[in-house]
């Protein structure tokens, strides 16, 4: 029996409030977070904590705020119930920051050197980064540590990460003898699309921070900003793929179909016996009729939601509460653990 099962199953996940949030967040986490809540208990998080490790011009107040609000909008809209899944943000439980702290001081640097994220992110002037980009991941481990969370759903970018939090719960454990206090949580791998790529390059990760905007659908854009996008999304002169092994070579095909097949709920396979020898003009008419039904609800929602946020911000309270008392017994235990005076 792993670590893990011995808790009970608890999903913890989170979004950074960093630019606006796109298709590839919403086919790879949200419309996967939804589904999730019908199945086990979820905690989903707006990681504003994290924001603040973005270097980029973005890096204001206002803007972390503005964001912050959306991203939890996006997960209302989406489709999760906060009245089932909390939804809250990070900075108004200051445990994550507490128990960070101590997971400091139990991971190792050589851990953390091996993170290639930080490498990525921090480019070739890695003294220049801030401390808070290099322990990033332990600051992760601590958000789902403090509930003691058994499952996180989690993109390849983002696995290196939980197999740290997981070193750290171990080490944790064995160098305070205290045999599955914290348990090893699981990734969760779901879903045909979970890494949805750009729109104008197919060997490339849709992403928030993509200098183009045609890059990605963004889920606050208009159905008619959503039907041109598709529309004008690369392809190649080839009709449509009638199996995988057209693929190769082709990945903004491969990407457009896995889109497809993520939006309708089907197999990729069978998208592509839909449209095998299509020209690419056809399929993408239906994949923009299909991309603003799924979409269009989301975009309506965000809006009511935005045009006054004292709604979000009353969930994001309550939600706050409910967590907060979730998390300071969990740390009242490591506290009396690590030899804390009471």
């Amino acid at each position: 029996m792993n670590a893990a099962s011995k808790h009970k199953s608890l999903v913890f996940s989170g979004m950074q409030p960093t630019n606006t949030l796109h298709l590839g967040n919403y086919l790879g986490a949200l419309k996967n977070w939804v589904r999730m809540q019908n199945e086990m208990a979820c905690l989903f998080c707006v990681v504003d904590m994290h924001a603040l490790t973005d270097d980029a011009g973005y890096r204001k107040a206002a803007d972390v705020t503005h964001s912050s609000y959306e991203v939890a909008a996006a997960y209302i809209a989406a489709g999760i119930d906060p009245a089932r899944s909390p939804i809250f943000n990070q900075s108004r439980v200051p445990q994550h920051a507490e128990l960070a702290w101590i997971f400091n001081c139990v991971a190792r640097v050589g851990w953390l050197d091996r993170m290639t994220q930080f490498k990525e992110k921090s480019g070739k002037h890695k003294e220049r980064a801030s401390v808070g980009l290099y322990t990033y991941p332990v600051l992760m481990a601590a958000d789902i540590l403090l509930y003691k969370a058994t499952h996180v759903p989690v993109g390849e970018d983002q696995k290196q990460h939980l197999e740290l939090a997981r070193d750290i719960a171990q080490k944790f454990n064995n160098d305070y003898g205290v045999p599955d206090f914290f348990p090893l949580p699981e990734p969760v791998i779901t879903g045909p699309a979970t890494r949805v790529m750009s729109l104008r390059d197919g060997s490339k990760k849709m992403s928030k921070s993509e200098e183009s905007d045609n890059s990605r659908i963004n889920l606050t854009d208009d159905a008619d900003t959503i039907a041109q996008k598709i529309r004008r999304a690369k392809t190649d002169p080839h009709p449509m793929p009638s199996n995988h092994n057209e693929f190769k070579g082709r990945p903004e095909a491969e990407n457009l179909i896995n889109i497809f097949a993520a939006l309708s709920d089907e197999k990729a396979e069978t998208v592509m016996k839909r449209f095998a020898g299509a020209q690419f003009s056809t399929f993408k008419n239906e994949l923009a009729d299909l991309a603003v039904s799924k979409l269009g609800p989301i975009t309506k929602e965000m809006r009511r939601l935005m045009a006054d946020t004292a709604e979000i911000d009353k969930i994001l309270r309550a939600s706050a509460e409910k967590v907060e008392a979730l998390a300071e017994p969990i740390l009242k235990d490591v506290k009396k653990i690590v030899g804390y005076l009471n």
